[in-house]
């Protein structure tokens, strides 16, 4: 460890230099907590030697809340594997120290005390079934003087120092990417500092469309090709990469991370499920963005139950004619082809009968946002998220051609929805974690700028003290987000760890949000001040690709269905 200032637990002797030495050793203790509290809430949620889906919920607090604490031990061992590849570098210095102890004092003392998992709901050891001797191993040794002494106020006070001296660089902290992710990194940071962000608030308060300008621009750069295989017509990057762009893009605005999100999960579901023919017909166009995707899937009075749709297609000779409702539709009215998920069986009640469509449409313009027959649709008014716009639709005897039948083969769709979830995921937790940067960096220089009582908001420790944990937490969302990415590209089963990522990262970049209004204090609740978009926008970071509700519900029954 680089020995570049002063320790981290004690600010006014020689930094530690077995810091990692400490969090290495209290990692034990989280990890026993962990294997203590799967195995009491599967004896909840056992019926006999199964799993019960109806005692799941019955105790779903339990449930929900063993999702959190093995959430809150995954990220503690991310942030050591963090700290241990910037020993390696020789790159671990004061700043990541600080983060890295922080992080460990705050989140051992969280999974004793209370783990947040929103405002006003906590899990704590004994609704997990726990006593108070699972707690041994946190109240003694390394675990014990960490959250003592870890996140001190000296730490959170040294930290904030250090983030006003190297404002200039791109993130708090080293992020252990390699140089290539990084150089990625510098290019859409620059992008984003230049052409988005200091526009973004303006089409957020017009209720604007992103203009086309920057969508071409995009699109030059590469990113709705951005993971497409070369060999249609992409760059063939890793999900990692993907990470960082969405990352950058979304701290820049959110409206625009999230236009690679559409492409990345119709390119997903296409080169997971489509036929030759439509991998070499469709891949190339979305990667150049010749055409534009929207996902339509959601209905209304279903939400997150998918097996429930009641859209149905119904053959018309080789073709298909689509009726139904579909609502929250992003940027739908000027895109060109929507993966549309419809009931292709009549007698099914469940998702063996749904199918999925590549279903072509005419891009709408502001008069007529919907001129294709057989579809019309109407916007929903947002509080945020407004740069693609949401909307309502409605099919009736659509057209659709039969050889846009994903895959070719009818009943197949939900299975093939479910194959793209784990990319979904890691890319709403990297914009996620953009969110949460962006809300950093307003919040910060709102502090240095507003003078009360004589000085800059900064000097008063519980607006530092606020600063300081957006940036340890926004660390910790980051690297497990990286770490679901790379268990992606190296082809291993990832919807773990892809639905921990998305689950703490959302309630990160709302906690970050909301921290930043309130340093801007009444200013924070005027439109004019850009900390009131950002709340806006990171609210629906906890509700789309599966609320966080479902999100930890889904997590629970992965952990309680492992028997190792």
């Amino acid at each position: 460890m680089a020995h570049d200032g002063q320790d981290p637990m004690t600010p006014d002797s020689p930094l530690l230099d077995d810091l990692t030495a400490l969090t290495a050793a209290a990692l034990p203790a989280a990890e026993g907590v962990l294997e203590a509290a799967r195995a009491s809430v599967r004896d909840m949620v056992s019926d006999g030697d199964r799993v019960s889906g109806a005692a799941i919920e019955a105790h779903q607090d339990a449930a929900h809340g063993l999702a959190w604490l093995a959430t809150y031990v995954e990220s503690l061992r991310q942030m050591q594997a963090w700290s241990g590849r910037l020993q390696a570098d020789g790159t671990f210095g004061e700043v990541e120290a600080l983060i890295h102890q922080i992080a460990f004092g705050e989140y051992l003392a969280q999974i004793a005390g209370g783990i947040p998992m929103n405002q006003g709901e906590f899990v704590r050891p004994a609704d997990l079934g726990l006593g108070a001797d699972a707690l041994d191993g946190l109240q003694t040794g390394a675990a014990a003087t960490l959250i003592a002494r870890g996140n001190s106020q000296a730490a959170r006070t040294r930290l904030v120092v250090l983030m006003q001296e190297r404002a200039a660089e791109v993130t708090v902290g080293r992020t252990g990417l390699d140089e290539e992710l990084e150089m990625i990194r510098a290019q859409f940071h620059r992008y984003a500092a230049e052409k988005v962000e200091p526009y973004a608030h303006d089409w957020h308060l017009r209720d604007e469309l992103i203009p086309m300008e920057i969508i071409n621009e995009l699109a030059e750069m590469g990113v709705f090709g951005l993971t497409i295989p070369q060999e249609y017509g992409g760059l063939g990057l890793s999900k990692a990469s993907m990470a960082v762009v969405s990352e950058e893009l979304s701290r820049g605005y959110i409206g625009v991370g999230s236009l690679g999100t559409r492409s990345e999960i119709a390119a997903e579901l296409i080169l997971c499920g489509g036929t030759p023919e439509q991998k070499a017909h469709w891949l190339p166009r979305i990667a150049s963005a010749e055409i534009l995707p929207t996902a339509v899937f959601t209905e209304p009075n279903t939400g997150s139950d998918l097996g429930a749709l009641r859209t149905r297609a119904v053959k018309d000779g080789d073709d298909y004619r689509v009726t139904g409702n579909k609502t929250w539709i992003t940027h739908a009215a000027r895109t060109h082809v929507m993966t549309l998920l419809a009931r292709t069986d009549p007698d099914s009640t469940d998702h063996r009968g749904l199918s999925m469509f590549l279903a072509e449409k005419t891009p709408g313009t502001d008069d007529a946002p919907f001129p294709t027959e057989g579809m019309s649709g109407g916007e929903i008014e947002v509080l945020g998220y407004r740069g693609m716009k949401e909307y309502e639709l409605a099919f009736d005897n659509f057209h659709v051609k039969g050889e846009n039948l994903l895959g070719g083969e009818e009943g197949r769709g939900f299975k093939q929805l479910m194959e793209t979830f784990e990319s979904a995921r890691i890319q709403t937790a990297a914009r996620a974690v953009g969110v949460a940067q962006c809300a950093l960096d307003v919040g910060m220089q709102y502090a240095q700028d507003r003078r009360q009582f004589g000085k800059p908001l900064i000097d008063f420790p519980r607006v530092s003290g606020k600063l300081a944990m957006m940036a340890v937490e926004i660390m910790i969302a980051r690297q497990l987000t990286y770490f679901s990415a790379w268990e992606k590209d190296e082809g291993r089963r990832c919807d773990l760890e892809a639905g921990m990522a998305k689950l703490l990262g959302a309630r990160v970049a709302w906690a970050a949000a909301d921290n930043a209004l309130q340093i801007h204090g009444g200013n924070g609740f005027a439109l004019e001040y850009k900390i009131s978009r950002i709340l806006c926008d990171a609210r629906i970071l906890n509700i789309f690709e599966g609320a966080a509700e479902i999100q930890a519900q889904v997590i629970a029954r992965r952990l309680l269905d492992r028997r190792n």
